[in-house]
């Protein structure tokens, strides 16, 4: 599993693409907030997560699949994994924070656009119209 990477996957690294080529501007991996979620845009106080399917257990084929070796070992790591999942996301909406999960299947080419859709209906409108209104000293007027 050491070989297994946290970041820059091709499901993340699609997502940032597709985000950035729209005007979006985000921080990555912020170890600062619970769950190292995968993009995090700190104006809009919402935060992007992109799971695996396997890995985190969705409901689609590739998720529902278990190893045929070690099975008690795979089914309650999967099961570890859901769990800090829905912690996670619990802690970071006590904190303030919009959550949002993009499974890796709905990254599938004939899925991706609508799946990019449903986060930018999310996050907002790109550029400063998502960003919370600065005051005017902050932005050096007296």
């Amino acid at each position: 599993m050491r070989a297994v990477a946290r970041r820059d996957t091709t499901p993340e690294l699609i997502v940032r693409r597709a985000l950035h080529r729209m005007g979006y501007r985000y921080r990555l991996d912020a170890a600062d907030l619970p769950g190292r979620p995968d993009l995090v845009f700190p104006a809009r106080r919402k935060v992007v997560f992109v799971h695996g399917c396997f890995w985190h257990a969705h409901h689609c084929p590739r998720g529902a699949r278990i190893p045929a070796s070690r099975t008690d070992y795979w089914r309650a790591k999967i099961d570890r994994n859901r769990r800090r999942d829905a912690r996670v996301a619990k802690q970071l909406r006590r904190m303030g924070w919009s959550v949002a999960v993009v499974w890796e299947c709905a990254l599938a080419p004939r899925r991706r656009d609508a799946a990019i859709a449903r986060l930018c209906r999310f996050l907002g409108p790109p550029g400063l119209a998502g960003a919370l209104p600065r005051t005017a000293e902050a932005q050096g007027r007296p």
